[in-house]
């Protein structure tokens, strides 16, 4: 029977000030081939008489907001070794082969939004139930569903989720003369992403020498998808993407930058898109809150006091993760204590303090606060209200078990040849709809 698990919608239940999944999905340096490095928490000395292995997809901020080592001391028989691997498209295929083969995986494997469907309907016994003996009313009732089978286990606890925002350069934005307040920018393109891409022509008109407006055409569309209520699937689990409305507005937005000089041709999360950054060649992204620290770390010194935020043109989601146990783990019961105290709402506001990733625990909304640095980093903007306001209105989404697969065919093949090799939108949609009918077996 097929089951239909429910992505991000509004959360009601925020409070005043409430306060980005994604865990990230994030680069980092010196990644071999595959896009995977081992990189240790604390020392990886493996001082403790147990090693905890942490496999995640990027830059989830456990060690960067000092968890890991805080843990450790206060559990000193467990050393934790955190396995990275940059890409989702490379480390969820990984992480199934070896949840196949029953070894080889990490005693902790972080799950995207994207996957977590398939995760569900077709792994859920390769994972513990970690849901027993933790309070789940802690978590967002969509996130925690989005994790739970139909005989009631849940075999992630919630990291992350990601309402969007625009974080833009206000120097570039000035040097062309455009609106750099982020009030009255956001007025402009308030309700309509096609508004957005519309400021790209005229930014396009005085750019400063060697920049463009926007860093991709499938920045654009995961984001403007991110806003629609229909994505690929339906509420049912049935295959909608070929006429999903969410995904014609998506990919005509995206499709206008593509054909258009006013994108800078990035791959997203590729080495020449950090660099992108740190040489600020584009003017404006499409900024989940987990993409906050990832334009601090990348963007570097230079990007201070440069970077701003505003309200995206709708409230929209972009990522989310979750923590799961694989029982492959020979350290389960462990393993699930750390996940639940790395995905308590404590240690969530303590990483959204030092990266800005917006906690899936409500608890933790009345007090967040991002770090001072951070706030200074984008002029001060008032990142907490602006993202706390999208999530309170993100649509209703379902994620079905091909989800990631048929949007990295999209993003990936149909985005990226029109983009870069110049296809027609016509054609860049027939190579993606191959892909997705391959993906789907049909």
């Amino acid at each position: 029977m097929r089951t239909s698990i429910r992505g991000s919608r509004g959360l009601g239940a925020f409070v005043a000030v409430a306060a980005l999944t994604t865990g990230l999905l994030a680069g980092c340096a010196n990644d071999s081939d595959d896009g995977s490095k081992a990189d240790g928490g604390g020392d990886g000395s493996g001082k403790g008489e147990i090693t905890l292995t942490v496999g995640t997809f990027g830059v989830f901020g456990y060690k960067q907001a000092g968890l890991y080592d805080e843990y450790m001391n206060a559990h000193p028989d467990i050393n934790i070794k955190e396995n990275v691997t940059t890409r989702t498209d490379v480390y969820w295929p990984k992480v199934l082969t070896r949840l196949q083969a029953g070894s080889g995986t990490d005693d902790i494997q972080a799950i995207e939004v994207g996957n977590i469907t398939e995760a569900v309907q077709t792994q859920a016994n390769k994972f513990v139930d970690i849901g027993k003996d933790v309070d789940k009313a802690q978590w967002l009732d969509w996130k925690l569903a989005q994790a739970t089978t139909e005989d009631g286990r849940t075999i992630g606890l919630g990291t992350d989720i990601g309402p969007m925002a625009i974080c833009y350069r206000k120097d570039l934005f000035e040097k062309a003369g455009l609106e750099t307040d982020r009030t009255k920018l956001a007025a402009q393109w308030k309700g309509d992403w096609a508004k957005y891409v519309d400021l790209g022509k005229q930014y396009m008109k005085k750019a400063p020498k060697g920049t463009k407006y926007v860093d991709s055409a499938s920045s654009v569309y995961n984001a403007a998808l991110g806003g629609g209520s229909e994505r690929y699937y339906d509420k049912d689990g049935d295959v909608v993407w070929d006429r999903s409305q969410g995904v014609k507005t998506a990919w005509n937005a995206a499709m206008t930058v593509a054909t258009s000089d006013m994108s800078a041709k990035l791959k997203q999360f590729d080495k020449p898109w950090d660099q992108g950054f740190a040489n600020g060649t584009f003017a404006t992204v499409a900024c989940p809150a987990w993409m906050i620290g990832y334009i601090e770390q990348k963007s570097g010194d230079a990007g201070k006091g440069n970077w701003d935020v505003a309200a995206a043109p709708t409230a929209a989601n972009w990522g989310g993760s979750f923590l799961g146990v694989p029982t492959a783990s020979k350290h389960q019961k462990e393993a699930v204590e750390l996940a639940k105290w790395l995905t308590a709402p404590e240690q969530q506001a303590k990483v959204f303090a030092k990266q800005a990733s917006f906690p899936s625990t409500p608890s933790a909304y009345a007090s967040l606060k991002p770090a001072a640095d951070t706030t200074a980093y984008f002029s001060n903007a008032p990142i907490t209200q602006i993202f706390s306001d999208s999530a309170k209105t993100i649509p209703t989404q379902y994620f079905g078990i091909k989800d990631q697969p048929i949007n990295s065919a999209i993003t990936d093949v149909g985005v990226l040849q029109v983009e870069q090799r110049g296809k027609s939108p016509s054609q860049g949609w027939d190579s993606a709809s191959k892909e997705i009918k391959d993906v789907l077996g049909q």
